[in-house]
């Protein structure tokens, strides 16, 4: 993509009242936004990272049974009331409206009554079952304070999958294969060396939780971790009770802060007994379904990956969600032969199918260099008269840079 038909452009300032640096990054590189609080757009670049983050999460739960759909954000409120949670005080972060004819509607927060429901109408005998549902649906939830960026909005995109077993047996099973597809997406985002397991309260969805939670100094959370085991206790639920049931020895732990980028809940009958939701099993009878809950923010893991990995610079993408893997600098001050080269070099890289952004713009080369920093993309090549037949390749994460051919440029980018 050519960098003078992109649709934003960079900024030296982030909007005054944007506290937060995933945001101010995100908005002064042109990525998102601000509509208005904890509301934000999500532009070509930040929808091109958004899109590979939903990917690996895609890849990872199709690995592992699930099943996609897509429900609507419009609930009706007779279900929740059913389950108990359309009062404000169990639930106190609806968002609701009114249709023209008086119908009390809620924007969903969650999904696990409605999704329930829509179960029931299409299973009912134990060969139904299991069944590992999932989407990637824009959550609405009024939180009192949004001062986090996108890391903590009233609006935002997460991936939520629900599963159905027969038995408890069978819920914890597919429950633990779900930790380890959880591990295998921060890996994959590259945050999975600071992402840790993490012992949580259930809240309104069950007694008991795990989170994911990735260290950061301007976390809301703090965790007591054990780096060895790879396993946290949120303060929430500390206790030397706690301390010993996880098998863990208190002078091991460590206290610091933290941002939760997932949580996963074991909810067993609750949601079952609520709605009546059951399956007949061999013998004839009615039995409950036993069900989990499995969560991840998608864009608060952008904004958790952007306070994670910068400079002072800009953003420093992991090469897994980065908006473009290379960015092509091209510095020809009116040289038609330097452009043509880097036509050349754009085309080519395209035809190995490696993803580009071609800063062809008619601007300064330190204007240009400062773009580049602040986007973040993995891999910088420059094109100009001065470079002769090489190119000057920097990574992002690096500060040297490097003269190569177009063949050596291929072979350190395939790395």
């Amino acid at each position: 993509m050519k960098q003078s038909h992109l649709f934003t452009k960079t900024r030296k300032e982030a909007p005054k009242d944007e506290v937060s640096l995933n945001a101010q990054l995100l908005i002064r590189a042109g990525f998102i936004n601000k509509e208005l609080a904890g509301a934000y757009a999500f532009l070509p670049l930040g929808l091109r990272v958004m899109k590979k983050i939903e990917q690996i999460v895609r890849e990872e739960m199709d690995a592992i049974g699930g099943q996609e759909i897509e429900m609507t954000t419009l609930q009706g409120k007779e279900i929740w009331e059913k389950a108990g949670k359309w009062d404000e005080r169990v639930v106190d972060v609806w968002f609701k409206t009114l249709l023209k004819n008086g119908t009390e509607l809620g924007l969903a927060f969650s999904h696990e009554e409605p999704i329930s429901m829509m179960l029931m109408q299409h299973m009912n005998s134990y060969k139904d079952l299991p069944q590992y549902i999932y989407q990637f649906q824009t959550k609405f939830r009024n939180e009192l304070r949004s001062k986090s960026g996108i890391m903590r909005g009233r609006e935002f995109l997460m991936k939520d999958m629900y599963s159905y077993n027969t038995s408890k047996e069978d819920l914890y099973k597919f429950y633990d294969k779900a930790k380890v597809a959880y591990k295998n997406v921060f890996d994959r985002l590259g945050i999975g060396d600071i992402t840790f397991i993490t012992v949580a309260d259930g809240s309104v969805f069950g007694d008991s939780s795990h989170e994911f939670q990735t260290l950061s100094d301007v976390g809301e959370d703090t965790i007591y971790l054990d780096r060895e085991k790879m396993i946290a206790i949120n303060d929430e639920v500390y206790s030397d009770e706690k301390v010993k049931e996880l098998g863990l020895k208190k002078e091991n732990l460590e206290k610091v802060k933290s941002i939760e980028v997932a949580n996963i809940f074991p909810i067993e009958k609750k949601v079952s007994d609520a709605l009546g939701l059951s399956y007949i099993d061999e013998k004839g009878t009615k039995q409950p379904i036993w069900m989990g809950s499995y969560g991840i923010g998608i864009s608060r893991a952008m904004g958790t990956v952007v306070e994670v990995k910068n400079d002072e610079k800009g953003i420093i993408w992991p090469e897994s969600i980065a908006p473009f893997m290379v960015h092509l600098i091209e510095l020809s001050n009116g040289n038609e032969e330097v452009t043509k080269k880097a036509e050349e070099v754009y085309k080519w890289l395209t035809e190995q199918g490696v993803e580009v952004l071609w800063d062809n713009r008619e601007i300064g080369a330190g204007v240009k260099f400062a773009d580049s920093d602040l986007i973040g993309i993995p891999h910088r090549v420059v094109v100009s008269a001065k470079n002769e037949d090489k190119l000057e390749y920097k990574k992002r994460s690096e500060t040297e840079s490097q003269f190569v051919s177009l063949d050596e440029l291929l072979q350190k980018l395939k790395k």
